[in-house]
């Protein structure tokens, strides 16, 4: 009776052993994913004083993720996001976008850059302002 018990004990253990190897096996490896569905969104801003990239050094740098909510160091992120979402990543259009702001016709070219991804696709973008009132003028992308 004792071998028995023994056995039947060591037979339902090996059963579960072999159940429990084949339902790992079978369940698929699922991919990693940090941004859950929505297509990544990671930039980095930078400004400085000069005309154009090549020739500026970097004065502010901050960082602006959009997706899935708005993150990053930008002063104010969520706005900046709003604006970009709005013109469809388009920052020519952000640059070009009339000004509220009366500004001085002074020379004292500021260029901003924008290096990332946006919504999955690689962005590099460059604009050179005439000066800093109308850099920050133009949008809440370029505040900061």
């Amino acid at each position: 009776m004792r071998y028995t018990t023994g056995a039947v004990a060591l037979g339902a253990a090996l059963v579960l052993g072999t159940l429990a190897t084949t339902a790992q096996a079978a369940a698929p490896a699922q991919p990693s994913r940090s941004g859950g569905l929505y297509a990544p969104t990671e930039l980095v801003l930078t400004v400085g004083q000069g005309e154009s990239r090549a020739t500026t050094t970097v004065q502010r740098a901050v960082t602006l993720s959009c997706t899935p909510v708005a993150t990053g160091s930008h002063p104010d992120s969520k706005t900046a996001c709003a604006q970009l979402r709005a013109v469809a990543g388009d920052f020519n259009a952000v640059a070009d976008a009339p000004s509220q702001r009366l500004c001085t016709k002074e020379w004292a070219p500021v260029t901003v850059t924008v290096d990332g991804v946006w919504q999955g696709k690689r962005v590099s973008y460059t604009h050179t302002f005439a000066n800093s009132c109308m850099m920050t003028g133009s949008s809440s992308v370029f505040d900061f």
